[in-house]
């Protein structure tokens, strides 16, 4: 092995790379060999590095002149020494200076072999090509033998979770590179498996080795769409021993989750219609051009009308047409979670890197952080660092940010200083092309009327509609007959039967009393301030409209007023409702109409 002098640079320059003795690699010999800065030992015998540059050029036949060597010297570094130490260069590629091995597959994309032990000079082209190919296939056993170290050290487990399609592995001479997809990621495994591939290094490049930690950007999702594309023959063959026997070799048309990770929707598949045209629109603007016009984008809607679907296919569609920027999604809960591990584990450093540094942030049902003090605070400064940097900020709550009523006032002004969007509940027409869309992935077979039923007889949200279509498609793989009107009738009557909720006088009174922040006992008092008599009027319409009690009964219950008083508050809300009045809730004006749709639905949801 040549002495620490005797080391080489590698040259930036392609040229002839000559290894000697055990895969000791010399490049650039014209510039550094010649030099004459150091000796080699091969084979009980020393040799300077410019006689060992003399030998290997006068055994390929190379033009060369050492004119600083004496002919003596140069008779000397002919002298024959064991073969197993003998000399071999080949030609070098220049796109080929680093062995790469993605881990899950043991093939090298681009290979700097190592020399063999026992090579001897080749004389022509074949013997070169003959050569070349020796070293690819000792290059590729080193590749499926590193892998095979790396597992064995860190345990089947470990590799399955952190390294197997999610890490890149580069070997540069005696030099392991470690990339990974973020730098939270990369603090991690440092600290867990620092000093496993450390003795994996040694073991395979030799004693020498030293382990790289790096952060590749493109490792998650390019390593992750070449296992999706070409998975390995252990993940096909268990694919295959799962198959039941005598399954269909089509696909069904619902297709099948994939097993890389979370499946994400897609902005395509979004319904678009007059009840979220708005979101929509920002969503697509916010795909073309990140941060250039509504940072931060505020979704907020009822439950089930598409926010999570809107963030999802916005991440997607960033990935998609961004690749370079770092996109991440995550729930309020999920950072929550990170943040108490965070603290638990004195890391908080690598969780601010993790999220402070990224392009874009997707974060969902943002609600959640709702009352907890500690997390906005910190959720706050993440913002903040975000915004001077104009990085994009998209969230998703189910109110309006000035409806959560115990989040920070720093983080409210900021909410609402981007473009707020509200997502309402599909229209007639909308829910309609929801249920063609997601008829047509079913195995079911569906006549126009009965999805015409569905669509107008679920009209709060998507999800209703999603599991009226599931019963219909299962009765439909048991009759194995197109699904008619008259069965989507009796089927879904017994299903909405289920699911009936009897509301009681005291379940309209509480809504109302929340929803305009009133207390029972000021709903029940003899005040006619309109801030409590127009909410009384209110409560007691609903009371009539969604309950058996009759007027009296709801009179008595309101401070044992009359059911003349009852009668009336019913004919002023009619009223209301025809002129299109408007109520006013705090510091806004509502609709009449809109109100009442509010209310109720939080009255059936409880």
């Amino acid at each position: 092995m040549p002495s620490n002098q005797s080391r080489t640079r590698r040259s930036q320059s392609p040229g002839t790379k000559v290894w000697c003795g055990k895969g000791v690699l010399f490049s650039d010999w014209r510039t550094f060999m010649m030099k004459g800065c150091g000796n080699v030992r091969i084979g009980g015998r020393t040799m300077r590095t410019d006689q060992l540059a003399y030998r290997t050029a006068n055994a390929l036949g190379l033009q060369a002149e050492f004119p600083q060597i004496s002919d003596s010297e140069k008779d000397d570094a002919l002298a024959q020494h064991p073969e197993n130490h003998t000399c071999h260069a080949s030609p070098s590629r220049s796109s080929a200076s680093d062995t790469v091995i993605r881990c899950g597959d043991n093939e090298p994309v681009a290979a700097c072999e190592p020399s063999p032990e026992s090579a001897t000079p080749p004389a022509s082209a074949t013997s070169r090509a003959s050569a070349q190919s020796h070293v690819s296939e000792r290059t590729r056993a080193a590749a499926a033998q590193l892998v095979r170290e790396i597992q064995r050290a860190v345990g089947d487990s470990n590799y399955r979770n952190w390294f197997d399609a999610k890490t890149r592995l580069t070997v540069t001479l005696d030099q392991l590179t470690v990339g990974v997809g973020s730098p939270f990621l990369l603090s991690w495994m440092q600290k867990q498996f620092r000093d496993p591939l450390q003795s994996v290094a040694e073991l395979v490049l030799g004693p020498t080795a030293t382990v790289k930690w790096d952060v590749d950007a493109d490792t998650d999702s390019h390593v992750a769409a070449e296992a999706a594309a070409a998975p390995s023959a252990r993940r096909r063959a268990a694919d295959q021993a799962r198959r039941p026997t005598g399954a269909a070799s089509q696909p069904s048309k619902t297709g099948g989750r994939s097993n890389g990770g979370r499946r994400f929707a897609d902005l395509t598949d979004f319904v678009e219609g007059s009840c979220n045209q708005l979101a929509v629109t920002a969503a697509r603007q916010v795909c073309d051009s990140p941060a250039a016009r509504f940072n931060p984008l505020f979704v907020h809607g009822p439950v089930g009308t598409g926010k999570t679907h809107l963030l999802e296919g916005i991440y997607r569609g960033l990935r998609r047409t961004h690749r370079s920027l770092n996109v991440t999604y995550i729930t309020a809960e999920a950072f929550a979670n990170y943040f108490t591990q965070a603290l638990r584990e004195h890391s908080l450093p690598s969780f601010r890197q993790r999220f402070r540094n990224v392009d874009v942030l997707l974060v969902d049902d943002i609600d959640f952080l709702d009352s907890k003090r500690v997390m906005q605070e910190e959720f706050l400064h993440t913002y903040k660092r975000l915004d001077e940097y104009d990085r994009q900020v998209i969230l998703s709550s189910d109110r309006h940010p000035k409806l959560l009523t115990k989040l920070s006032d720093e983080l409210t002004s900021r909410f609402v200083s981007g473009l707020v969007c509200r997502l309402e509940p599909p229209d007639a027409t909308t829910r309609l092309d929801i249920v063609r869309r997601k008829a047509a992935k079913l195995d079911g077979v569906f006549s126009d009327a009965t999805m015409e039923y569905v669509a107008d007889r679920f009209r709060n949200n998507v999800r209703e509609l999603e599991g009226a279509l599931n019963v219909l498609d299962s009765f439909h793989s048991m009759s194995r007959r197109r699904v008619e009107l008259a069965a989507a009738r009796k089927l879904l009557s017994e299903l909405e039967r289920d699911c009936i909720r009897v509301v009681k006088v005291k379940d309209v009174e509480r809504t109302v009393c929340d929803f305009f922040g009133l207390d029972v006992d000021e709903m029940r008092s003899s005040s006619r301030q309109r801030t409590i008599s127009q909410p009384r009027m209110l409560a007691m319409y609903l009371a009539r409209k969604h309950t058996q009690a009759a007027y009296r009964e709801i009179g008595q219950h309101f401070g044992g007023r009359n059911h003349s008083t009852v009668v009336s508050a019913e004919k002023k809300i009619r009223t209301w409702m025809q002129a299109d009045a408007e109520v006013q809730v705090a510091s806004r004006s509502w609709p009449i109409h809109e109100l009442l749709e509010s209310l109720e639905q939080h009255l059936q949801a409880g």
